[in-house]
């Protein structure tokens, strides 16, 4: 899979960062197909009044399906870690979806009566 990071209104992308978001969405990456593109976007909000200021967002394309996250939260770090958890989920989701309609197309085998 192949991971694009990005850093958007004051958001500075680290090498620190970018290896956080690479071991976390590797769990993603082991149920995905390696020719699968994920961009990540950090964002920072710069209204002193929103306390949820770093925002992180996912955008997964798949053969067919583009999947999308975005959570935010005071800690960038615990706004990727909560937006990881949501596509994981998605991903499984989608992937349970596929193999039950593949099981369905086929062929049930007649029992021996």
């Amino acid at each position: 899979m192949r991971i694009q990071v990005k850093g958007r209104g004051g958001a500075t992308v680290d090498d620190e960062l970018r290896s956080r978001v690479e071991k976390k969405f590797g769990k993603v990456a082991r149920q995905v197909s390696p020719l699968a593109e994920l961009e990540i976007e950090l964002k920072e909000e710069r209204n002193p009044a929103i306390k949820d200021s770093q925002i992180a967002e996912a955008t997964l394309h798949l053969k067919g399906v583009t999947l999308r996250a975005s959570e935010r939260s005071p800690d960038m770090t615990h706004s990727i870690n909560l937006m990881a958890e949501d596509l994981s989920r998605q991903v499984k989701k989608h992937r349970d979806k596929r193999r039950k309609r593949r099981e369905s197309q086929k062929p049930q085998e007649p029992s021996a009566a």
